[in-house]
């Protein structure tokens, strides 16, 4: 089959284009930045598409000459989200009638039975509802939370767990939730493609067992060779409540922390396993809720983790000011140099291995308080860690940046994402030295929003010889202690 895969920097499209292709498609991968699939191990296997699900003219352009569309879009941390892909999916609905394609594969959340929907879960509904009524026979499959290396549903139970060994929970942790390894979700969505016949209808898909999310933090305790974790429910916290504290304490944004804790709220039990009339069941069966943690956790230590779910909340890139395609205000510049007998090559691993666990190389507890005055204030925070531990590649997020340029081995560029009164960057960069050694160049800039930027920028300058000299001087002094070691 032709398949267009709409989501494909995402958390699931990410995993998905490599089983496509596994099991003998053709695909083509549809991004609003082409450059954030520059890096991913199936580029060259595939045919890269720019286009936005809210401009009908690029859609169609995208879908023209395909047999199957993978809608995996929704803009939930985007403000009036539910109008947005309210739009976009009434576009796609009337552009694959134009184009002719024969089938819509939409990944939606499980509807509760009762009680007012979140929301989040209203959206996702409506989206299925909308392709459903159109034209092209569209298969929707609906899942509650999806267990796997990298996806917020599994990162705010982990951090959750192990975090807290002692927990005061809302009364909604006793509420039912039938939650479904990643892998069964692609495997249900694999075989949406050639599931026999014109079916347009819906399909909830989940594990093999029904827990409350009480039970999954201490089956994970278990799992993950915790001591047992005391847990007290009481009736007071509200969602919202709820919802910072996940902000706080795990890697997960208030921005999707918020409509995560609103959906379970609901119970979110499958009616019936209808979806195996149409696609067979995984050889072997369903996983189970504890082997599906096992095979997370597995990905997480061997750092084998392909797609995370901040992979798809990054913005569209801005022009870098200072480069030839910047026009505009203010720009406020921190430059440092460093000469160093290091290699280059390893100079370079220092500086793609930089955050997360590496951390920042100066001033650790600069860096932290910083980094909890912006979850505090709903931002990214330190804690979304790295997917990889040595390698980064273009779109993916790295503690509060985001991965905007890898020239491997000379540059990487980095955009800020925490919460400032403007726009910042952080460039490095490797280059040898004529006489030996290597040169390190190291940028910061910013672009002030208004008087408070620029009172900002004033503020925190007289911090940046201990900030931005220090990690300069680290950087090196690591590169070069490396390059002695082994001989280089």
């Amino acid at each position: 089959m032709r398949c267009v895969v709409f989501g494909s920097t995402g958390y699931l499209g990410g995993r998905l284009i490599p089983g496509l292709l596994t099991a003998g498609h053709q695909v083509r991968a549809v991004a609003r930045n082409p450059a954030k699939l520059s890096g991913v191990p199936w580029r060259d296997q595939v045919e890269i598409v720019r286009a936005d699900v809210t401009d009908a003219e690029s859609v169609a352009a995208a879908m023209r000459g395909q047999d199957v569309v993978y809608y995996l879009v929704h803009s939930l941390t985007q403000r009036g989200f539910a109008d947005i892909d309210r739009a976009a999916a009434h576009i796609v609905a009337d552009v694959a009638e134009v184009v002719g394609v024969s089938r819509i594969v939409y990944l939606g959340g499980i509807v509760p039975e009762s009680g007012t929907l979140s929301a989040h879960l209203a959206s996702r509904s409506e989206v299925g509802r909308i392709l459903r009524e159109g034209a092209v026979p569209t298969l929707e499959l609906r899942a509650a939370v999806i267990l796997g290396s990298g996806s917020a549903s599994f990162e705010m139970l982990r951090y959750l767990t192990e975090n807290l060994p002692v927990m005061v929970t809302p009364r909604w942790v006793r509420n039912r939730i039938q939650p479904i390894a990643v892998a069964d979700v692609l495997h249900y969505l694999l075989g949406a493609a050639t599931a026999p016949g014109e079916i347009n209808a819906a399909y909830d898909i989940g594990g093999p067992e029904v827990l409350t999310y009480l039970d999954m933090m201490r089956r994970y305790a278990a799992v993950a060779g915790l001591r047992k974790r005391v847990i007290f429910v009481v009736p007071v916290l509200t969602p919202w409540l709820s919802a910072q504290w996940v902000n706080l304490v795990t890697p997960v944004p208030r921005a999707i922390a918020v409509p995560l804790v609103e959906s379970l709220v609901h119970e979110v039990v499958c009616r019936d396993h209808s979806v195996s009339e149409i696609i067979p069941d995984p050889e072997g069966g369903l996983t189970p809720y504890d082997r599906a943690i096992e095979l997370a956790l597995a990905h997480v230590r061997d750092a084998d983790v392909p797609t995370r779910w901040s992979d798809a909340t990054g913005g569209p890139s801005a022009p870098m000011p200072l480069d030839p395609t910047w026009s505009g205000g203010s720009v406020y510049t921190d430059v440092r140099t460093e000469r160093t007998d290091a290699d280059p090559q390893v100079l370079w691993d220092v500086v793609e291995s930089i955050g997360g666990e590496s951390g920042w190389y100066s001033f650790p507890l600069a860096w932290s308080i910083r980094g909890w005055i912006d979850r505090l204030s709903g931002g990214a925070g330190l804690r979304r860690g790295r997917r990889d531990p040595r390698r980064l590649r273009v779109g993916e997020a790295l503690d509060w940046w985001r991965v905007e340029r890898v020239d491997r081995p000379r540059l990487l560029r980095l955009r800020a994402e925490m919460r400032l009164p403007g726009q910042a960057w952080l460039e490095l960069s490797v280059r040898p030295d004529e006489g030996g050694g290597a040169v390190y160049h190291q940028r910061a800039v910013f672009v002030p929003k208004g008087f408070a930027g620029h009172l900002y920028w004033k503020a925190v300058a007289p911090f940046h010889t201990l900030v931005f000299g220090g990690m300069a001087r680290n950087i090196t002094g690591t590169a070069q202690r490396r390059t002695a070691g082994t001989g280089a």
